[in-house]
């Protein structure tokens, strides 16, 4: 109980409201403008982060993300173009309704799924998390590194496209993680001979160029166009969203144990979350024939709206307690963790526990902020809509480039973000995903570490990654996830049954 009075405390600190209100603002702007994503949100947020605490740093990125999801809705809604990947999966139905007359209703349920979906992922995380913590006190470097593995793995496995593509993603981000110092012979790797590189290459820079400025590039190439957007009538949204979330109350509750259960996977996140749950609504709605056709319909807009925003919160679980990221926020997130001191493992949930209480207190407050200023936001949805991009990617590129020099005050960092935002640009435009990408600079160094940590310490005696109880336990996951492809089209051959297309 002191731990938790500690964290209200916290929580009533006028510095963390101040950060929780100017972050819910800016992630409800910056998800309603097209092209512009959640992540790349995070990756701007990040350098403002570091002149602050760790729970106020954590408590603008939740905050954040919650209202950035969120609001990715409106553009899907009102002009057929998601705010954010996150909202993609049910643009083409919430856009159809709009043209019907039934805009209120489908940002209202939007919002009230949102909402909903964003406490119950916070639920799922403080049930989750101390409990795996406790069994991960268990765990030594064999266990760590299978870990790490099975996120590299799961990141290949769940990758939107070709999972060659992703695969050859993946191995950039390794091939990037593996410049600077070698972990156990200590000699320089891919430096080139510069002294800069003997650290590596900077994580948040690389972040900034990837899903910053490769974001700039893709708008200025490639504009989406004019936007003109549908005007809205809000009288009785309230009224009408209570009775559509009633009517359609197991997409609500599937939606959120989806949302829950993708969200807790190493690199899945929201955008997963929400194709699924828009998939398995589908195929067990009794309209799903009516989806994406005609008007449209509501039902997958409620399931997959409280997917993607319960998966937001679950996202911590492993973040929290293995240090291994649950999506591309969580892993810049971390690397903000780690620049502050603050080290994620099952020793986090005893060593700081008042912190921990004020980040599940930080996403019930941000999901119930969320209902005042995301029906703000559907008021002002076409104001939002009509920024010019002109003024905008000035700005987030003079954002970029600040925020990358802030790091360590050199220029190496900034030419960090640059080939890495062209990178990231040509990347996405040939299909190859960026999640994976992050997910082998982030995790590509505790695979290598926790590796030799291991074959040192036996003499390289590999059995012990094999013989350890929760070690095999952990390599066959990552078989039945590595075959998983080859499994489910086996089955689907067996029963005859065709993949369902989104």
């Amino acid at each position: 109980m002191g731990d938790l009075a500690t964290a209200f405390g916290m929580l009533a600190d006028p510095t963390l409201l101040v950060v929780v209100l100017a972050s819910a603002v800016y992630g409800l702007f910056i998800g309603a403008i097209p092209g512009l994503t959640a992540t790349l949100a995070t990756a701007l947020l990040v350098p403002f982060a570091f002149f602050l605490d760790p729970l106020p740093a954590i408590a603008a990125v939740i905050t954040m993300s919650a209202m950035a999801i969120f609001s990715g809705d409106l553009p899907s809604a009102l002009v057929r173009m998601p705010g954010t990947p996150a909202s993609a999966a049910y643009t083409e139905d919430a856009y159809r309704q709009t043209q019907a007359g039934n805009g209120a209703l489908v940002l209202g349920v939007a919002l009230g799924g949102s909402v909903i979906g964003g406490i119950v992922g916070a639920v799922v995380l403080m049930v989750a998390a101390p409990a795996l913590a406790e069994f991960a006190l268990q765990f030594t470097s064999y266990e760590y590194f299978w870990v790490a593995v099975l996120g590299l793995t799961a990141s290949v496995i769940i990758s939107q496209g070709s999972q060659l593509k992703g695969a050859i993603s993946l191995c950039i981000g390794l091939l990037l993680a593996t410049v600077g110092i070698d972990i156990a012979l200590g000699y320089a790797r891919f430096t080139f001979g510069s002294t800069d590189l003997l650290q590596g290459i900077s994580f948040i820079p690389a972040m900034i160029g990837l899903f910053g400025l490769s974001e700039v590039l893709r708008n200025v190439l490639h504009p989406p166009g004019r936007i003109e957007p549908v005007r809205l009538r809000t009288r009785g949204m309230f009224r009408d969203t209570r009775r559509a979330l009633w009517r359609y109350r197991r997409g609500v509750v599937s939606g959120n144990v989806i949302g829950g259960a993708i969200g807790a996977l190493p690199g899945a996140g929201g955008d997963i979350a929400a194709w699924v749950s828009y998939a398995a609504t589908k195929n067990a709605s009794k309209d799903g024939h009516l989806f994406g056709k005609g008007d449209g319909h509501v039902e997958p807009i409620v399931s997959a709206g409280s997917a993607n925003n319960a998966a937001l919160a679950s996202a911590y679980v492993p973040t929290l307690v293995f240090g291994i990221p649950g999506d591309t926020i969580t892993a810049i997130l971390l690397g903000v963790l780690l620049v502050k001191g603050v080290q994620p493992g099952p020793e986090l949930f005893g060593a700081e526990a008042p912190l921990l209480y004020g980040i599940y207190l930080v996403f019930i407050l941000a999901n119930l902020l969320l209902i005042p200023l995301g029906y703000l936001a559907v008021r002002s949805s076409g104001a939002l809509l009509r920024v010019p991009p002109a003024l905008l990617m000035p700005i987030i590129v003079a954002f970029c480039v600040v925020g990358a020099f802030s790091i360590n005050n050199g220029y190496l960092e900034i030419g960090v973000m640059l080939a890495l935002g062209v990178l990231g640009y040509l990347l996405e435009r040939t299909g190859f995903p960026l999640a994976p990408v992050v997910l082998g600079l982030v995790l590509g160094p505790i695979v290598e570490k926790n590796f030799m940590q291991s074959v040192i310490k036996t003499n390289w005696d590999l059995t012990q990654f094999l013989t350890r109880p929760i070690s095999a336990a952990l390599l066959v996951i990552t078989l039945l996830v590595l075959l998983y492809p080859v499994l489910r089209r086996s089955l689907r051959a067996l029963t005859g049954r065709r993949p369902l297309r989104h």
